[in-house]
């Protein structure tokens, strides 16, 4: 810093432009015999012959000589007329401009005042670009730090039950990270007295449970007890001096959750497939954080049907206003056994329903406004081979799904009903297609119904790519793009996802819709895929098989609601039994290989399906 208030007041020099008529001594209009004249006379003076003076040398050099040369050499005239000098173009020289006050200061105030200057105006600019860069390094576009994604890739496992997601989901480096000051110890005690029944401790062994659970780390202990503050709606039993650590807490969950399910469902063997369950418990744990509801409410106490009681959890209910578990008792004695009962039932019965459970008019009202913001979602998904008939083993396969929604009050982008969670929330989903036995995601992509026109573009651009691969002509492509255009307008989205077909078989798939946000709004329908082996000749003839071919190989089939228990909450979309071989995933038959489940084929709600995983 001193060298540079050195350089800048005492070397640096203005550099000053080539002028050959001041240097002759001339007028600008002098004529041709006036230049040669100059010349002479100056040469008489400075030339070496005549002056020894090294300086004078010098200047006879590089000033006179030149300044001859550029007013007679035709080359040299048109370099000082294009460049300024007899020479052609001259490198160019940079200085620093400062203000003529600051040179002429004399004295250490001077150069006290320069350097505060350059410090403010050059050093702490720097210095903040490099501290910025440094720490935005450490984070991904989604501002989740990636030791954050090592910790999640490290510790998801393929067998990692819904119940135990939570103990993945608190090690993000953000909730790490966060300070445990000696001040929070005891609001934590108070809070963990008051959340400790969702920490499904062993009754039996209680007190070595409680002591287990308070040698954790102490960052992951602070933020698992704000969590359950949440779920369990005890946002005012958290102290004052948590407050700030339990909005921050809350606040960087749905962008950890959405990375979160991204280490689910990445590849993670050789045909690139993802994991089913844990996927699954990460869109529970997410609807359980923004809706407030606890995990335990997903849990099935009774599965007879004929008991008066209700055969899911209690979940979805707690999601609307006025609703309690007492509430949901009552319900299950009048014969509402599913959330699905109950959206299911018109108006005025629901009205009436509600009245005789012990709601209010104003009360059932609530209720009926946030069930018609609830979505209902369906699919149409189709698994083809462009341009060819059926699907061979290592083919390319297109999935193209239309997954649209609707609403009771009409709007498609619309955000949730979400009361107990503090921050601005948009309704996300994502689409599985995935094989509920072998725990296998083949495809997953989120969906966004909140911008319209970026869906529209993206359906179109698909469509137009496609259907130009396959040789369509330009009137069958505006035609299907046209239609797909007013899908995403009246509140479809189309997911289209290529990946290669497996070795010969027949696959039954299920493809899964997730809401993020809603408890008992999701969708699943079954996809069956019939892989064939490849010909040698690479020809795609269709295979034979005995029995009736269905039209166009369309083949629906309704998914099953089997019944089982519960020792610890599961994932209340697990149709899978343990110990089940992979091989029962490739039976039954299909004509064409070609796969094709419409908006009619029946796939249960969240919830509908609660088969131990």
């Amino acid at each position: 810093m001193l060298f540079l208030v050195y350089y800048v007041k005492h070397i640096t020099r203005e550099v000053q432009p080539f002028e050959p008529f001041a240097i002759l001594g001339l007028d600008p209009a002098a004529s041709e015999a006036e230049i040669k004249k100059a010349y002479r006379r100056l040469s008489i003076q400075y030339h070496p012959d005549k002056n020894p003076d090294p300086e004078a040398n010098k200047y006879f050099v590089e000033y006179i000589s030149k300044a001859y040369q550029a007013l007679t050499d035709p080359a040299a005239r048109e370099n000082f007329a294009k460049y300024g000098h007899p020479d052609g173009r001259q490198g160019l020289q940079m200085g620093i401009a400062l203000p003529e006050f600051l040179l002429n200061v004399h004295g250490p105030s001077g150069g006290i005042l320069l350097l505060g200057i350059v410090g403010v105006c050059i050093l702490l600019p720097l210095m903040t670009a490099v501290i910025y860069l440094s720490r935005s390094s450490k984070y991904t576009g989604n501002h989740v730090m990636h030791q954050t994604l090592s910790s999640y890739y490290y510790f998801m496992k393929p067998s990692l039950a819904p119940s135990k997601v939570m103990d993945v989901f608190i090690k993000a480096a953000e909730y790490v990270d966060m300070p445990v000051r000696r001040s929070d110890d005891e609001p934590l005690q108070k809070l963990f007295m008051v959340v400790r029944s969702e920490l499904n401790f062993d009754p039996k062994n209680l007190k070595q449970e409680q002591a287990k659970f308070w040698k954790k780390y102490p960052a992951l202990v602070k933020t698992e007890l704000l969590l359950l503050a949440q779920l369990t709606r005890e946002s005012t039993a958290v102290p004052f001096g948590l407050q700030s650590d339990f909005r921050h807490v809350l606040q960087l969950a749905p962008r950890l959750l959405e990375e979160l399910m991204k280490m689910a469902v990445v590849a993670r063997n050789d045909q690139g497939h993802g994991w089913l369950r844990p996927a699954l418990g990460v869109m529970e744990l997410s609807q359980s954080i923004i809706q407030a509801v606890p995990l335990s409410a997903r849990k099935v106490a009774e599965r007879n049907a004929n008991a008066g009681v209700l055969t899911e959890g209690i979940a979805p209910f707690l999601q609307l206003p006025h609703f309690s578990e007492a509430v949901v008792k009552k319900l299950g004695r009048k014969k509402v056994r599913t959330f699905q009962d109950l959206r299911e039932m018109t108006p005025n019965d629901r009205m009436d329903l509600l009245i005789q459970s012990g709601f209010s008019d104003i009360e059932a009202n609530d209720v009926e406004t946030v069930l018609d913001m609830m979505p209902s979602i369906t699919i149409a998904v189709t698994c083809e081979t462009e341009g060819e008939e059926g699907i061979q083993e290592g083919d390319i396969v297109t999935l193209r799904a239309w997954i649209s929604l609707k609403r009771g009050n009409g709007l498609t982008a619309a955000l949730p009903h979400a009361p107990y969670f503090p921050f601005h929330k948009e309704e996300n989903y994502w689409l599985l297609l995935a094989d509920p036995v072998s725990n296998n995601v083949w495809v997953s992509q989120k969906v966004s119904f909140m911008d319209e026109a970026t869906a529209v573009t993206a359906a179109s651009k698909a469509i137009q790519e496609s259907l130009e691969g396959s040789g369509a002509s330009v009137k069958e492509i505006n035609v299907a793009v046209k239609d797909a255009v007013e899908k995403v307008k009246s509140g479809s989205r189309l997911v289209m996802v290529k990946f290669q077909a497996p070795a010969e078989s027949t696959y039954n798939l299920t493809a899964y819709c997730l809401s993020d946000t809603w408890i008992g709004c999701d969708k699943k329908v079954i996809v069956k895929l019939k892989v064939a082996k490849r010909s040698r000749a690479g020809t795609r003839a269709m295979i034979a098989e005995e029995g009736p071919v269905q039209e166009d190989g369309i083949e629906e089939e309704e998914n099953e609601e089997d019944e089982g228990t519960y020792d610890d909450y599961e994932s209340e979309y697990s149709d899978d039994e343990e110990g089940e071989p992979e091989e029962k995933s490739r039976t039954g038959k299909h004509a064409n290989g070609k796969s094709h489940v419409g908006n009619r084929s029946s796939g249960t709600d969240s919830g509908s399906d609660t088969d131990e995983a």
